[in-house]
């Protein structure tokens, strides 16, 4: 056995004539907070699940801290903090009452404790004594995420952990998974892509049941060819100026301000833009590469794949 807090072998899953998941295996080191991503229906929900032990693979073996999952369910559970897609409350309880019930459910040793760090950690100190069905979406989701987090688990596996937040709530989420992905393995899904290229260094990617990336954010962004500048003015500039500079070879306006030029050669075509901004005293807004961005990444991927 491999030393990984998490390791999926060749997981298979079938409904009918459908492989939700199709052989799909990874690994998962402490410290490490991983990206799991898909388009719907690409079979993350269902890898998570195979994964917390709430659902058996048709073949292929989980394993979390070096337990067996299928083997021993229970002693995998305890090292887990599982937040599911659909987050299941029991709405009548308190957020206290219902922390402290699922921190009885692992036999955690000082329930008050854990507990209180549990709240304190997720920010819901104002909302504790509070009936769960009384709160907002976003606070029912932090109810979830300190249930997840209450016995200390190990491994964290989060299905869509920022659902239904604002903004704000997001960032203070996303610090959470960070702070916590210190000591911790972390797993993720998200349909946010900007919020796992902000936490993540390395990104798992599936599509209609198969692995098609597993590495690092700046090896993938390696990988997908880009032959595109975007640009933004804070003012209009006019085609002819853009069509001027040697390393570009075409241009295509996108708005007032916003202009997408083809090129042989991305430094050189930057570097003249620089140079054009302040040979022509030009406020540049925005300057990047189309396809370094998890956005296109993701969408070559899949669209690949499919």
């Amino acid at each position: 056995m491999s030393s990984s807090s998490l390791q999926v072998d060749k997981l298979l899953k079938i409904y009918g004539r459908q492989k939700a998941v199709n052989n799909i295996s990874f690994t998962v080191n402490k410290g490490e907070i991983v990206g799991f991503l898909g388009p719907n229906g690409a079979g993350k929900s269902t890898t998570m699940k195979i994964i917390t032990g709430y659902l058996a693979p048709d073949a292929g073996i989980a394993h979390v801290c070096g337990i067996n999952v299928q083997e021993q369910p229970l002693e995998a559970k305890k090292k887990i903090g599982y937040l599911p897609e659909a987050n299941p409350l029991y709405y009548d309880m308190y957020v206290r009452e219902y922390i402290s019930f699922v921190a009885g459910v692992h036999k955690v040793g000082n329930t008050k404790l854990a507990v209180n760090n549990a709240i304190e950690l997720t920010g819901l100190t104002l909302e504790s004594k509070k009936k769960i069905g009384q709160l907002s979406k976003g606070y029912k989701q932090r109810v979830g995420l300190a249930a997840s987090l209450v016995h200390n688990p190990e491994v964290l596996i989060l299905d869509e952990p920022t659902s239904g937040l604002d903004p704000n709530q997001v960032i203070e989420i996303r610090n959470l998974i960070k702070a916590q992905g210190k000591d911790k393995t972390v797993l993720f899904s998200s349909h946010i892509l900007q919020e796992v290229q902000a936490i993540c260094d390395r990104v798992i990617i599936i599509n209609k049941g198969e692995l098609v990336a597993d590495n690092s954010l700046a090896h993938l962004q390696q990988g997908v060819k880009s032959n595109v500048v975007t640009v933004t003015f804070k003012t209009p500039v006019s085609a002819q100026l853009l069509q001027g500079l040697p390393a570009v070879i075409n241009v295509q306006k996108i708005s007032e301000l916003e202009w997408q030029l083809a090129t042989g050669n991305m430094d050189d075509a930057r570097k003249q833009l620089l140079g054009l901004a302040v040979s022509q005293n030009l406020d540049i807004v925005s300057l990047g590469t189309k396809g370094d961005n998890l956005e296109e990444i993701f969408r070559e991927l899949t669209h690949k794949a499919g």
